[in-house]
């Protein structure tokens, strides 16, 4: 059985992958998590891993204090996270960072020659093909852990790429299906988390929301995949059980089906090739009864209208999206912004940041922060208010 190091391991990603682990005996090597030092000590003493790293440094005295006795050696901070991320004696590095956070140890983990499992969408989205390039260049194998793009890489097994006509990437639609932006103005932070199928963490969910999360999944099945973007269409599909489809030539669809729970997804890419038995439930399609399709209208969700932008121009435009993404959602969940002001914030980005280079991890990182802080300031000059 794999020995793996769980990056992001206090996450949703994170928390179901040691549910998987714990099912099929898995070795841990390494956990680590941003800032949430009770839930990483009871990770650390249930499996007692070689490393554990906390990433917030200033939580590492009370970590110390919390496993000692266990043998557990604590790594903090970025240089900690990356030696997490290419540990000589881990099979596979499974990232569920949270946030463009996850660039630099996604590169870690692939210089190392560790095969990855990777749920950080953002590294992909901001980091481009420099990270595909650095995939082709190591000979590592990249296992996609969301739930759409394991189903495309299911579907597409023992096909031929050149008889790949569309991607068909579905979406559940978020909370606010069908609704106005001008209705969306009053959203309240509980109404955003509020997902109809998903149980995520909170900057994804608030990402479903918004429509931004199916914006930087187009990104990311562009980069997986190695289609551009006239080959990927988006279909609302409310119940979530078709994670996503492809359509070859001689006009054949292929999807995947399942329940709506990321621990299908996270098993597979833990365990390929293998099928293992899983800790979720069965699908029964006849208690379903029906399940409905219908074609987004992007119009009323400018988040995904400007990461699909994003995708046209390429550069660093996907960087830009991502960073201020973040902080937008950052800002709306501590309650000082409206919901709608994440997307202006992102398409305000997006049109007035502009990058000279884009050729290095360094640069994607930089475009990143430059959105940051134009965010920021958009913020205290009062231009994302009610």
């Amino acid at each position: 059985m794999k020995t793996l190091s769980v990056l992001g391991s206090t996450g949703a990603i994170g928390v179901q992958a040691l549910d998987v682990a714990r099912l099929h005996g898995m070795k841990i090597i390494a956990l680590a998590a941003r800032s949430d030092v009770n839930k990483l000590a009871e990770q650390v003493e249930e499996f007692r891993p070689r490393y554990a790293c906390i990433f917030n440094e200033e939580k590492a005295e009370e970590l110390y204090k919390k496993i000692a006795g266990t043998g557990t050696e604590i790594l903090t901070g970025m240089d900690g996270l990356c030696k997490a991320a290419s540990l000589d004696s881990a099979d596979l590095i499974l990232n569920g960072v949270v946030g463009t956070v996850g660039l630099r140890p996604t590169l870690a983990a692939i210089e190392a020659g560790k095969d990855l499992a990777l749920a950080n969408k953002e590294a992909l989205v901001s980091g481009g093909e420099i990270v595909i390039e650095a995939v082709k260049r190591k000979g590592i194998s990249l296992y996609p852990v969301d739930s759409e793009h394991s189903a495309i890489f299911q579907c597409l097994q023992g096909s031929r790429k050149e008889d790949l006509k569309k991607i068909l990437l579905t979406a559940s639609g978020g909370p606010f299906f069908g609704k106005k932006l001008e209705e969306m103005k009053d959203v309240t932070v509980d109404q955003a988390l509020a997902h109809p199928t998903w149980k995520m963490g909170k900057k994804i969910t608030v990402d479903s929301a918004t429509l931004m999360n199916k914006g930087l999944e187009f990104i990311e099945a562009m980069r997986l995949f190695g289609v551009t973007a006239d080959k990927i269409e988006i279909v609302i599909h409310r119940e979530s059980v078709i994670h996503s489809a492809v359509e070859f030539n001689d006009g054949a669809v292929i999807a995947q089906l399942g329940v709506p729970d990321m621990r299908i997804p996270i098993q597979y890419a833990l365990t390929y090739p293998e099928r293992l038995e899983s800790p979720t439930k069965p699908l029964s399609l006849a208690d379903y009864g029906k399940l409905t399709f219908y074609k987004p209208d992007f119009t009323q969700f400018p988040c995904i209208t400007s990461a699909l932008r994003a995708a046209e121009y390429g550069g660093a435009a996907p960087a830009i999206v991502s960073g201020a993404d973040e902080v937008a959602v950052e800002l709306f969940l501590d309650k000082k912004i409206p919901f709608t002001a994440i997307g202006d914030a992102v398409s305000s980005a997006l049109e007035n940041i502009h990058t000279s280079s884009f050729q290095s991890a360094e640069d994607a990182i930089e475009a990143v922060e430059a959105a940051h802080e134009y965010v920021k300031e958009l913020y205290g000059k009062g231009k994302l208010s009610w």
